[in-house]
C-alpha cells in the first residue's frame, strides 16, 4: 500500500485541480455554450494554470529557487504561491468572468482566497498542504455544483471524500507533511469554498 499511495501525491497535484474543476463544471453544468467556446476554455485553463506553471518551475529550478515539484521546503513555496494567485486573477478578470462562468468563477476565486492564506501562513511558519487545499476545493465545488444544478452526485462525492483521505495518506507515507498541516490545508481549502457558495447556490 505504502508504495500505491504516492500515486495520489501525483495524480491529484495542486496543479491539475483548476483543469479537474472545470471539467466537472462543463459536465455537470455545461449546458449553456456550445463546443468551440469550451474548447477555448479548457486552452486557456491548460495553458495558464499548467503549461505557465511547469514553465516557471523549470525557470526556477535553473535559477536554484526550487528543487522539486513538491515544494518541500516553506522558503521555496512564496514565488509559486505568487504566481499562482497572479494566474488565477487573470483568469477571472479575462475568461472565466462572473457573468460567463458563475459557479467556475467563484471556484478559482476561492482558489486565490486558499493562497492567500497558505501564503500569509508561510510568514508564521506554518507549512500548510497545498495537496489538501487543492483536493479539498475540489470536492466542495462538486458539492456546490451537485447542489447548485439539482443533480445526484452521492457516488461522486463520496469517491472525492474518499480521494481527499488518500491524499492526506499520501503526503504522510512521503513524509511530505505532519498531521497538523494537512489539517491545515484541509481548511484553508473547505472553508473559503463553502463560504463562496452562498454567493452561487
Amino acid at each position: 500500500m505504502k508504495k500505491i499511495l504516492p500515486f495520489f501525491s501525483y495524480f491529484f497535484h495542486p496543479i491539475f485541480i483548476p483543469l479537474l474543476g472545470t471539467i466537472f463544471y462543463v459536465l455537470l453544468e455545461g449546458q449553456y455554450f456550445n463546443f468551440a467556446q469550451y474548447l477555448v476554455l479548457f486552452l486557456q485553463i491548460v495553458i495558464i494554470t499548467i503549461l505557465l506553471p511547469i514553465a516557471f518551475f523549470f525557470l526556477l529550478r535553473t535559477f536554484g529557487k526550487i528543487e522539486t515539484v513538491m515544494l518541500s521546503d516553506i522558503s521555496q513555496r512564496k514565488i509559486p504561491l505568487l504566481l499562482q494567485m497572479m494566474l488565477f486573477a487573470v483568469l477571472i478578470q479575462k475568461s472565466i468572468t462572473l457573468d460567463r462562468f458563475p459557479s467556475l468563477y467563484f471556484f478559482f476565486v476561492g482558489g486565490i482566497l486558499s493562497t492567500v492564506v497558505a501564503f500569509f501562513l508561510l510568514f508564521l511558519k506554518i507549512k500548510a498542504s497545498i495537496h489538501m487545499i487543492g483536493i479539498s476545493s475540489l470536492t466542495l465545488f462538486i458539492i456546490g455544483l451537485s447542489l447548485h444544478n439539482e443533480v445526484n452526485t452521492i457516488n461522486m462525492v463520496a469517491f472525492f471524500v474518499i480521494m481527499n483521505g488518500f491524499v492526506a495518506s499520501s503526503r504522510l507515507v512521503m513524509k511530505a507533511h505532519t498531521t497538523k498541516e494537512l489539517f491545515i490545508g484541509f481548511l484553508c481549502g473547505a472553508i473559503p469554498q463553502s463560504a463562496l457558495l452562498f454567493l452561487w447556490l
